[in-house]
């Protein structure tokens, strides 16, 4: 557990750093702001990180 959380936050860090280089002029709130909705909606991720479909009963509508 303790290398899939460590693994997490080198990512979470990396994409920091990826953002400041392409927002060079952004606040750090922005780059916060930024990385936050990073994590909420991540490209090819959008369901989440697992296979096969999610369950319903997670669902805010079911």
């Amino acid at each position: 557990m303790r290398i899939a959380i460590d693994l997490f936050e080198t990512a979470v860090d990396l994409q920091r750093q990826n953002l400041r280089r392409r927002h060079p002029d952004a606040t750090e709130r922005e780059i916060e702001e930024r990385l936050g909705a990073w994590l909420q909606d991540r490209p090819g991720a959008e369901l989440g990180n697992g296979q096969g479909r999610p369950a319903r009963r997670f669902d805010q509508d079911a």
